[in-house]
């Protein structure tokens, strides 16, 4: 069984796709990561994130990078954002999503494509969303745990132009599958959006 949860960034699809797999005994993937490697290997390089060459560079990325804890900063987060609008980027790590998704006994993987591209025959595909008001305030408030000195404000705006690249870029655009089931958490706390996830999926393989 193939489970795929698609959103935009704080939404709490990461939240919820590891309690999915937890839940029905699934290897997880947070595709987002792999992303970030690659934007934070461009930085490692003294590369552009904007230039298509230097991206697909660093797709080559060591897999230690994935342990690196510079990974979850807001920084890395939008060098995420600019590198995945390269088509030569999304197929080279194309291949290593698509082969976790399809191993033997399933998988929950979790991004912004794989509902409509990496996994389009998973058997139950969720797009999980809030409002931006309500994605800034859950970050923020895991910044300032973190001790990073971002404010509310400028949140919000990198949570909109992330928005507005991820949903409007040429290739796999942030978008719900035509089949997904949406859940909007903006008003739901954590375990909420998680049962109402896990209701889900289990009317969808039913």
């Amino acid at each position: 069984m193939i489970i795929a949860v698609d959103g935009p960034t704080a939404s709490g699809k990461g939240t919820i796709a590891k309690a999915l797999a937890a839940h029905f005994g699934l290897p997880h993937l947070d595709t987002g990561l792999l992303y970030r490697a690659v934007g934070r290997q461009v930085f490692l390089d003294g590369g552009d994130p904007d230039d298509g060459g230097d991206a697909l560079a660093a797709t080559s990325f060591p897999d230690s990078l994935l342990d690196d804890p510079q990974l979850r900063s807001e920084e890395v987060g939008g060098l995420a954002s600019r590198v995945s609008i390269h088509p030569a980027v999304r197929q080279a790590l194309y291949e290593r999503q698509r082969s976790f998704a399809t191993q033997e006994g399933g998988a929950v993987l979790d991004g912004r494509d794989i509902g409509t591209v990496i996994a389009p025959e998973a058997e139950a595909k969720l797009f999980v969303t809030a409002s931006v008001e309500a994605r800034a305030q859950r970050r923020f408030l895991e910044m300032r745990e973190r001790g990073a000195g971002v404010t509310l404000l400028e949140i919000q705006d990198d949570l909109r132009r992330r928005d507005e690249r991820d949903s409007k870029r040429a290739v796999a655009p942030l978008v719900p599958a035509a089949d997904a089931m949406i859940i909007d958490t903006s008003a739901l706390g954590r375990d909420e959006a998680i049962a109402a996830a896990i209701e889900a999926v289990t009317q969808a393989i039913s």
